[in-house]
């Protein structure tokens, strides 16, 4: 077993991008970001409207997330449903800090907090 498949963690791999791979191609936004620990698949978390990183864990079963966000530095263990403490990861370890939360700033709705639970 490689460490990736045995920890679910592989400093290595670069994220995927800036932003959720799946709200780009969509034309979507998102609220925070989240990277795939194993693979750098970058999603929206939870509290955005598609919560694409939840959706990546369960569809690839990639267990840990880190947080994708300027100044956070945790970790996400889908296995317990807790947070974790992990290695750092390979650059860059967050968005562009130019860019908002929620982002992107062009397509983020007036009315954003009423969409988000």
């Amino acid at each position: 077993m490689t460490g990736a498949e045995s920890t679910g963690i592989d400093v290595t791999v670069p994220p995927s991008g800036s932003g959720c791979v799946e709200c780009d191609a969509a034309g979507g936004w998102w609220v925070h970001l989240r990277r795939c620990a194993e693979c750098g698949h970058i999603g929206c978390c939870d509290s955005s409207p598609a919560k694409h990183a939840t959706d990546h864990a369960a569809a690839t079963g990639h267990p840990i997330i880190q947080s994708f966000e300027p100044g956070e530095d945790w970790f996400w263990d889908y296995r317990t449903s807790a947070m974790i403490s992990g290695p750092a990861l390979a650059p860059p370890t967050h968005r562009p800090v130019d860019e908002t939360a929620p982002g992107p700033r062009d397509r983020v709705p007036a009315n954003w907090r009423d969409l988000v639970g």
